[in-house]
C-alpha cells in the first residue's frame, strides 16, 4: 500500500558547492552522506537534497533546460508570529538570498514574504495563525 507523504526534496542547481554554501549559511546542517555530486541536509524529518540541475534530469530521464527560477513550485518554512518571519527574512537576504517580496500581511489572514536562492527557488516565510506549529516547529492542520 502507499503512504503519502514526503522524505526528500531534491533541487536541481547550477552550481552544487555554491549553493551549498549558501544552505549552510542559512543554517542548514550537511549530512555525511554528501560527496562533490549531491549534498543532503537534515530538515527535521525531511532531507533537502541539492543535485545538479542536468543531472538530476538525467536521473529523471527528461531534458534539462535551461530555465531557472520560477516553476509554479515554492518551499516554505512556518514560523511562531510575524516577528519571526521578519528576523528569518532579514538574516535569509543577509546570507545571500535574493529578495523577492518583502513579508507583510496577506489576503488570507496570516504574514509572509519570499526569497530566492542562488538559482531562483522560492522560499516562503510565513506566519499562519490558522495553522499552528507543535513543539517540534510543525504545521499542525486538522483532519
Amino acid at each position: 500500500m502507499f503512504e503519502p507523504h514526503i522524505t526528500m526534496i531534491t533541487l536541481g542547481v547550477a552550481d552544487t558547492a555554491a549553493s551549498t554554501a549558501f544552505y549552510e549559511r542559512l543554517g542548514f546542517k550537511r549530512s555525511s552522506a554528501s560527496n562533490d555530486n549531491v549534498t543532503f541536509f537534515h530538515t527535521g524529518g525531511t532531507v533537502l537534497g541539492l543535485f545538479g540541475r542536468d543531472a538530476l534530469a538525467e536521473d529523471a530521464g527528461v531534458e534539462p533546460t535551461a530555465k531557472q527560477g520560477f516553476e509554479a513550485v515554492s518551499l516554505a518554512h512556518n514560523l511562531a508570529s510575524p516577528e519571526a518571519v521578519d528576523a528569518a527574512w532579514d538574516f535569509a537576504v543577509e546570507c545571500g538570498a535574493t529578495p523577492v517580496k518583502k513579508p507583510e500581511p496577506v489576503f488570507w489572514g496570516g504574514y509572509s514574504g519570499y526569497f530566492a536562492d542562488p538559482d531562483g527557488h522560492l522560499w516562503e516565510l510565513a506566519h499562519n495563525p490558522f495553522a499552528p506549529l507543535d513543539e517540534n516547529g510543525h504545521m499542525s492542520l486538522p483532519d
